[in-house]
């Protein structure tokens, strides 16, 4: 017999088979002798109390053993002399819109401006190490996406928007562990993600669909508001009926290709900030109350949010034993993110704190679709002047940031091309830089000790999420000029993460596919 029970028990009890199977058996009244396995369906910690417990679902087999089922790919065709489907980006967005025309029976091609995974990581250690950003090659272009080499966290709290499980077993099935089907907060990890998502595109070549790297679009060919083809830098060309548009939050070129097309577009508010650094042991002691987490607790994280002067602002991607990257995607610019390994076994933590943008703090780039994207441009443009022209970032202490002091000195942060104290009143405009001193004077009345010099502020978190929404029917998902494109994933207003994207990747495809085959 199956049985299914909920417990609360200590982080060891959590951790060691034969604490938790004496639980299990002391809750459930059944021997310890009767119980052949305890499988944990869900896990999350609490650390409300002092008393820190792991909250657990878990199936307990009695006198029967568990059927150990490997969780399979679906059983794809082969689509080599299918109909095309192009898609634009390789992001989770255009990697599972893919895999879902090749299970729906359609030939994905997937064109991606920049490298396949493992090249990739050549420019990424050039920007970290001799601050040379290559404009198709970096945290945010390339196979994978932004996600890729920024964390490859998977918790999401878009649950409406479609079946999460189906896409952490899909991730399982690619090469992922089974922790991200049990943990409350799942992680694949910087260091591992990368495999899965090759595996993802060996998958998509064995059944017949293409990826063509290297290979930015520099055109959409529009006849009778319908899609007919694009143009790549390379100077080809490739007709095209059905387009997936799946470039990601900071393809700023097709955004305005967009908008010099004339296809529709609009401004989106969005969120901006800095990346704060602290000891993850300090992190850890205001989370679990206690000077030391021990073997059995993982670093903790943190989520915070106050309103501040009638605006929102709140920890943003924050990444537990992480560290800081360079993230941007021209030259010209500076842009922060953070990443943790799947051990988050790094000395610091760190988290985007933003603050929540309107409309109308736009208003100086005029009514332009593009305005909040000149908006979050200027600010990193900013950044790099202040840092010295190069990926070293402009920082400041907390304490010395809220009160107004330029940083005399600073440590050695996790962000490898280095800081440069500055006061940020001159990164950000003023409603951002006060909101920001007030806003942590807030969160350290919440997270006692969180309010210290001991914490680093680098400037600025600004690709928070696209600030473009490209409108796309409600039913179908087309654009609602443009026939054959669709707009897809976060650089179309419409995910935030990679499970959202590869949701919303989904969708595009079997709402393009329907519409194709409803037109045969």
């Amino acid at each position: 017999m199956k049985y299914e029970y909920q417990l609360r028990v200590s982080p060891e009890q959590a951790a060691k088979d034969e604490l938790l199977l004496r639980e299990v058996s002391k809750h459930s009244g059944i021997s310890t002798k009767e119980i052949n396995h305890v499988e944990i369906l869900k896990r999350s910690i609490d650390a409300r109390q002092q008393s820190i417990k792991i909250n657990l679902k878990v199936d307990v087999y009695v006198n029967e053993f568990m059927k150990q089922v490997p969780l399979e790919l679906p059983e794809y065709p082969n689509v080599s002399n299918k109909e095309e489907v192009f898609i634009i980006g390789a992001g989770p967005a255009g990697l599972f819109a893919a895999l879902r025309c090749i299970e729906l029976g359609k030939k994905p091609v997937i064109v991606e401006r920049g490298k396949d995974v493992r090249t990739r990581r050549r420019d990424l250690k050039a920007l970290n190490i001799e601050h040379v950003v290559n404009e198709d090659s970096n945290y945010c272009f390339g196979e994978g996406g932004a996600g890729t080499y920024s964390d490859g966290k998977l918790y999401t709290r878009s649950k409406k928007r479609g079946d999460v499980n189906r896409i952490l077993k899909l991730l399982v099935a690619f090469g992922a562990t089974n922790e991200i089907l049990v943990d409350a907060h799942p992680h694949i990890g910087t260091n591992k993600l990368p495999a899965i998502i090759a595996s993802i595109r060996e998958k998509i070549i064995e059944m017949g669909g293409e990826v063509l790297f290297e290979t930015r679009v520099t055109d959409i060919l529009i006849e009778d508001d319908t899609i007919k083809g694009i143009k790549t830098l390379k100077g080809e060309t490739f007709k095209v009926k059905n387009l997936i548009l799946a470039t990601g939050h900071s393809a700023r070129d097709i955004f305005e290709l967009l908008y010099r097309k004339g296809i529709k577009i609009e401004a989106k508010p969005f969120a901006l900030g800095v990346r704060i650094e602290h000891p993850q042991q300090l992190i850890d002691r205001i989370q679990y109350k206690c000077d030391d987490r021990g073997e059995f607790l993982p670093p903790s994280p943190y989520s915070i949010v106050k309103q501040i002067r009638g605006r929102g602002m709140y920890s943003f991607c924050m990444c537990p034993g992480g560290v800081i990257a360079p993230c941007a995607t021209s030259p010209g610019e500076v842009v922060t993110n953070g990443w943790s390994p799947s051990k988050r076994d790094q000395p610091t933590s760190n988290s985007g704190i933003v603050v929540e943008l309107r409309l109308n703090d736009f208003k100086q780039f005029g009514d332009s679709p593009l305005a909040a994207m000149e908006f979050q441009k200027s600010i990193e443009q900013t950044a790099w002047v202040q840092g010295g022209k190069t990926q070293r970032v402009p920082a400041q202490k907390m304490v010395d940031f809220v009160e107004g002091r330029i940083s005399s000195n600073l440590p050695t942060t996790s962000y490898k091309p280095g800081i440069t104290s500055v006061d940020l009143k001159n990164v950000f405009p003023e409603f951002i830089h006060s909101t920001l001193q007030q806003g942590f004077k807030e969160f350290g009345k919440s997270m006692r000790g969180y309010y210290t010099n001991d914490a680093v502020i680098h400037a600025p978190e600004s690709r928070t999420s696209s600030p473009v929404r490209i409108p796309r029917d409600l039913k179908t998902l087309e654009h609602i000029q443009i026939k054959g494109l669709f707009p897809c994933g976060e650089g179309a207003g419409f995910a935030g993460g990679i499970i959202s994207a590869a949701i919303d990747g989904e969708k595009c495809a079997e709402s393009c596919i329907a519409l194709m085959n409803a037109t045969v």
